[in-house]
């Protein structure tokens, strides 16, 4: 499954049509979870008993879920003429979306953890409404030409910067209002996968180290600075805020200063991803299984580093290394971070070290090197166990590239199938 964004001209009684969909949209959404909500309260109480004094005796009312209320969808149009002029599958996908959240609150999933309360959208919050055909014969969106016709709303010119990869099918059409402008994302699909590379072909294995100090640091020594996009842009954001602290609320220029701030946001944000993107792909292309370490980001951003944790963005960095990995057949594998930094990679000595102790010196085997790059060699030989492949000492931290396992030794490690 891919998704390519691009962005679309539309006419300003087209931008006008859209606004007052995603308006339509979000009242029958919050009128839907009203209604969830209110059947919940109805048929719940908040004892596992009835009251011996009194109990209240009250009509217990129909299960509320989303075919109830996708059948409802008739008498809504019936009483809302308004709601005629939306695609009718643009609707029922508002009620997939709230389907979706309400069973990810009730319902947990394996792991035992649930989702938040679905909550009530405020006026600008619903940003995009789907097609969920495109390009069939009874599908609301065609995309044909550089040319986007969408139903109820008309045709209009897209900037095709990239054209749409061959032998992929295409499936939905996302229309979305960001601060710059519309876009239409186009998800698609395409049964053949590429299969992972066999275990015995490896050659270049590299284990991951993310960090603060620098971006990344491999288990070759190499290392990738980080760019701290939000860092550099935080004092311009702060003015711009102090700007609309000054507006009178409501106004035509408090509105223009949201849509200032949100531009920036939406900057820093692009910056980010160009950069996690042209991160992973240099990983990708140079090393043929990746091991990086399973954090849990979400205790570290309440810890005194969180903005400069969140600024990081590890976790959607390591998200779209493994999307690269997969469409080249490459392993990304997941270890756990605990004590990679305490553990000698060479002998396997524990050495207590504080934050500000960037060198690892092992008191047992006499080993000096940066501690990063010695967490990475730990996440790689933790990745190789975890594969089914037994990591022994080879003598010394020689960086040479094994021709096939069992016969070379690379970065003190020697790799050989059980």
């Amino acid at each position: 499954m891919l998704a390519y964004c691009y962005r679309i001209k539309p006419s300003a009684e087209q931008e006008a049509v859209m606004l007052h969909t995603l308006e339509l949209l979000r009242r029958h959404w919050n009128y839907a979870l009203g209604q969830r909500l209110d059947w919940l309260r109805r048929t719940r109480c908040r004892l596992d008993r009835c009251s011996l004094v009194s109990e209240p005796i009250a009509e217990i009312p129909e299960r509320v879920n989303y075919y109830t209320q996708q059948s409802a969808l008739k008498e809504t149009k019936q009483r809302f003429p308004e709601y005629k002029n939306i695609w009718a599958e643009a609707q029922q996908v508002n009620l997939q979306r709230l389907n979706k959240a309400w069973e990810r609150w009730l319902v947990p999933d394996k792991t035992g953890k649930r989702g938040g309360r679905p909550r009530f959208k405020k006026p600008g919050e619903l940003r995009s409404f789907v097609y969920p055909r495109i390009n069939c014969p009874k599908a609301g969106a065609h995309l044909q030409d550089r040319v986007l016709k969408l139903s109820k709303i008309g045709e209009m010119p897209v900037i095709v910067h990239r054209p749409l990869p061959d032998g992929f099918k295409l499936k939905t059409c996302t229309i979305v209002g960001k601060a710059d402008g519309w876009y239409c994302c186009i998800s698609m699909e395409d049964k053949t996968v590429p299969e992972l590379l066999p275990l015995d072909e490896v050659k270049s294995p590299v284990g991951v180290d993310v960090g603060l100090k620098e971006f990344l640091t491999t288990s070759t020594g190499e290392t990738v600075a980080r760019q701290q996009a939000y860092r550099k842009t935080q004092r311009h954001l702060a003015r711009q805020q102090r700007k609309l602290a000054r507006k009178q609320k409501g106004s035509k220029n408090a509105e223009k200063q949201k849509n200032r701030i949100a531009r920036v946001h939406q900057r820093v944000g692009r910056i980010r991803q160009d950069f996690h993107d042209n991160t992973a792909h240099q990983l990708v292309k140079n090393h043929d299984f990746i091991a990086v370490e399973d954090l849990n980001i979400k205790g570290l951003a309440r810890t005194r580093l969180s903005k400069s944790v969140l600024d990081a963005a590890w976790g959607q960095f390591i998200t779209l290394l493994e999307a690269v990995a997969v469409k080249r057949g490459i392993r990304v594998v997941k270890v756990t971070p605990y004590g990679t930094s305490v553990d000698c990679s060479s002998c396997g000595a524990k050495v207590p070290k504080t934050l500000s102790i960037r060198l690892h010196q092992c008191h047992q085997c006499g080993l000096e090197m940066d501690r990063d790059e010695n967490a990475a060699l730990n996440i790689l030989m933790r990745a190789l166990k975890a594969v089914g492949l037994i990591v022994s000492a080879c003598g010394g931290q020689e960086d040479t590239q094994p021709l096939k396992q069992e016969a070379e030794c690379w970065s003190g490690v020697q790799l050989a199938l059980f």
